[in-house]
């Protein structure tokens, strides 16, 4: 009975070893994402998410979309957004812009110091926040 409980507890520390080191490697580098709030809202089958983002000088998260809007509010540092369809757009420490639902954006910190942002999310409830975008096209 013990050997069963000790292969069992093995097979279930390598598993969230495995979905560790999976998370870890999603993130792109530079790139720190901290979760501040989840919430649900008044309407059935939504949230409220706050994350806030931390890029290091130079770092770049790619072309990705969010399963409902996003407003960004860049907290310290100067940002880069770039869209498929329309003209880039820099905000600095104290702006914010508005991210309509499924569009294709991407972020950049042009500076030489870090630069974080607040994204607050509504979104629906039980899908992905982030849903990255092929970069071969």
């Amino acid at each position: 009975m013990k050997t069963t409980k000790h292969i069992l507890m093995t097979a279930m520390l390598a598993a969230l070893a495995g979905t560790a080191l999976w998370a870890a490697s999603a993130q792109p580098a530079g790139i720190a994402r901290h979760e501040a709030l989840r919430h649900d809202l008044d309407v059935p089958g939504q949230e409220a998410v706050q994350v806030r983002v931390d890029f290091a000088p130079g770092a770049a998260f790619g072309m990705h979309t969010h399963p409902g809007i996003e407003v960004a509010y860049v907290l310290e540092g100067t940002l880069e957004y770039t869209f498929e369809d329309k003209p880039p757009v820099t905000l600095k420490a104290g702006q914010s812009l508005f991210i309509p639902a499924g569009m294709p954006h991407a972020a950049h910190n042009p500076g030489q110091t870090g630069a974080a942002e607040l994204a607050t999310y509504l979104v629906e409830k039980g899908k992905p926040i982030v849903a990255l975008r092929n970069q071969a096209r």
